[in-house]
């Protein structure tokens, strides 16, 4: 079976002391190849967790992950991971960067250089190939670990709130730069962010998740990301419907927000 399967699991992570905290509590999902999904919820509620379960930095203490059919049980290449900062190799250039994963693999240097080059004219930044890191800006570093992302043909890539520590102009740039991303590769998507606005525009499938133990809360089908492809993402924040769903989804985790805050206060 093609696709990503998150197939009941759950996290529990063992406290020196004999305590411990139930991260993730029976999630299931299923994405078909392709697919563009964004994951929100209020703090502390297994976003990131649920992340590296899939990326396989984390065995799950219950139920499996599946990719294509076989089991996830650690790193591998098919599963690109895209990280809050770009977690570049800051002694390499720009081209460095991004041939890495293919000069690992032992591809010829023409092949690789052809693969780097598009990538980067792809990205932007055909320019900045000789650059060194420190010399770009947040959003081109990001930009740069895109492209090192793709370049290893992954059939997923996992993001990490990466547009989390950019401007807003930045932000909103380079939000439209992964829905072209998403058009030109085909690439299976699933986009960790904080930003409700974010993950209505750039989740095709938009899942909300319930404070500890985390578990899939609600899950919305959306126009946006499509509609987004080619059009102003500004014009897209127009719509009616966009509006709704963000109030929506606005009070809903702000309700959760309330209610953890609330049982903190009586548990002291």
């Amino acid at each position: 079976m093609s696709g990503l399967e998150i197939d009941n699991i759950s996290m529990r992570f063992e406290l020196p002391g004999g305590d411990a905290v139930q991260a993730l509590e029976n999630v299931s999902l299923q994405l078909k190849q392709g697919e563009l999904m964004s994951v929100l919820g209020p703090s502390g509620c297994g976003k990131t967790t649920l992340l590296n379960i899939l990326a396989g930095f984390l065995a799950p203490t219950d139920g499996v992950v599946r990719l294509n059919g076989h089991n996830v049980t650690g790193p591998h290449p098919e599963r690109g991971m895209v990280f809050q900062k770009g977690a570049l190799f800051e002694w390499m250039n720009v081209r460095s960067n991004v041939a890495f994963g293919p000069a690992m693999k032992g591809m010829p240097k023409k092949e690789t250089d052809e693969i780097v080059d598009h990538l980067l004219n792809t990205v932007g930044l055909g320019d900045f190939k000789e650059k060194a890191v420190y010399e770009l800006s947040g959003g081109m570093q990001q930009r740069v670990a895109l492209a090192r992302c793709l370049a290893n043909e992954p059939d997923v890539i996992l993001m990490d709130e990466p547009l989390g520590a950019l401007d807003a102009l930045t932000r909103e740039k380079m939000q439209g730069l992964v829905l072209k991303l998403w058009k030109e590769t085909g690439k299976t998507i699933v986009l960790i962010t904080h930003s409700v606005e974010e993950a209505l525009l750039l989740g095709e499938r938009l899942v909300v998740m319930a404070p500890r133990p985390g578990r899939i809360h609600k899950e919305y089908n959306l126009p946006f990301a499509k509609e987004g492809v080619d059009a102003d993402l500004r014009e897209v924040k127009k719509h009616p419907e966009f509006n709704d769903r963000r109030e929506e989804i606005l009070t809903m985790i702000w309700d959760m927000e309330e209610e953890i805050m609330g049982h903190q206060e009586e548990s002291k």
